[in-house]
């Protein structure tokens, strides 16, 4: 996913590329959607909600240039998923 989906559509930043390698998506999607979890597309998640693709997760954090002193303020970003790959790059993380 990181190589085929992210990297090759300019995310160079390498604790992004990091974080991204070590995210479980498959956690955050319906049990039966588990197989598709890393595939180039948005998912249902339940209650008419959907998760991003990947690449648009890591869109959306690598032009926030978020960096490891900043603090987060989280106010629905639309999915669990989302909100725990900015855990990783923030210092301090507020929802």
């Amino acid at each position: 996913m990181v190589e085929y989906q992210i990297k090759r559509r300019s995310i160079t930043d390498p604790l992004l590329l990091e974080v991204f390698l070590n995210g479980p998506r498959h956690l955050f999607v319906n049990q039966k959607n588990c197989a598709y979890a890393y595939e180039d597309h948005p998912m249902g998640i339940g209650y008419n909600q959907t998760i991003y693709q990947p690449y648009v997760v890591a869109y959306m954090i690598d032009k926030s240039l978020i960096s490891p002193t900043d603090k987060v303020l989280e106010i629905g970003t639309g999915s669990g998923y989302h909100t725990a790959i900015l855990t990783e790059l923030a210092k301090q993380f507020i929802h």
